[in-house]
């Protein structure tokens, strides 16, 4: 890979402010030792510049530098263009865990749909979802019963979100919860771009017995507005990729099983 070129010391602070930025749109994050070399600057002036940046949001500081959010989710049609291949090999791992008669909450997305997609074999099972793809792909067929929870459909997704998707699945209980999520960050948590995204997941994470989070390698270099809660609930992480040696710490310390498609 062809090293950054260097930038000349004489910038002032606004041709920083406005590399940094550039250097966050390109990467997804900055590191404040590899800016400061970059620059020409000491690591103070760069911190100090990423405080002032931080001021006008659009990301997230770190210990040793910043993380962009990613502002707006992708349209389904984008996603599921992305990593078509590990998804589908995430979601027969995942399968791989239900037996027939399962009950299991799937959320709306297109790694769940895969999940979906690798159940399509089994009998039996009862699926609580807020995915209209994921119930025209399980729903009469093989016995299945399969309840859509209610609440308003989203104009990105062909999925419901929303206060009444959040007290309906108040009334349900389930062996397992497939969940997806926007990003995952370092530190062990789960991010949404949306309240009421973040809200619904973190239902269904409280409301299963297995909890698996589904989520391909690009997750984690990303990180959405918005945190998920009960995060202790999760049991298992699907993935593509073995996480990066500090999540992947984080994750066995807290006991969560890694799967590796």
């Amino acid at each position: 890979m062809a090293a950054t070129p260097r930038v000349p010391v004489s910038l002032l602070a606004e041709d920083r402010h406005r590399l940094i930025l550039r250097r966050l749109d390109e990467n997804g994050s900055v590191a404040i030792r590899a800016l400061a070399r970059e620059l020409g600057v000491s690591r103070e002036t760069i911190r100090r510049d990423i405080d002032r940046l931080a001021t006008r949001g659009g990301f997230r500081k770190t210990r040793g530098g910043a993380v962009a959010f990613a502002p707006v989710e992708a349209t389904d049609t984008e996603r599921g263009m992305v990593n078509a291949l590990a998804k589908r090999a995430i979601g027969e791992r995942a399968a791989a865990l239900v037996r027939d008669g399962a009950s299991l909450i799937l959320d709306s997305g297109t790694t769940t749909r895969a999940v979906a997609q690798a159940l399509t074999t089994r009998r039996n099972l009862t699926v609580y979802t807020n995915d209209l793809a994921i119930c025209r792909t399980l729903a009469r067929r093989h016995g299945n019963r399969v309840v859509l929870l209610g609440g308003d459909l989203q104009r990105h997704e062909d999925a419901t979100l929303g206060w009444d998707a959040v007290a309906a699945l108040a009334n349900y209980t389930a062996e397992f919860a497939f969940v997806g999520v926007g990003g995952l960050t370092a530190d062990g948590g789960l991010t949404d771009f949306t309240r009421d995204g973040a809200e619904l997941r973190g239902r269904m994470l409280s409301s299963a017995r297995t909890v698996v989070i589904v989520a391909d390698a690009s997750k984690f270099a990303t990180v959405t507005p918005i945190r998920v809660p009960h995060f202790d609930k999760v049991t298992h992480l699907v993935t593509d990729r073995a996480p990066p040696p500090t999540l992947r710490r984080t994750l066995r310390a807290k006991g969560i099983r890694i799967l590796t498609a």
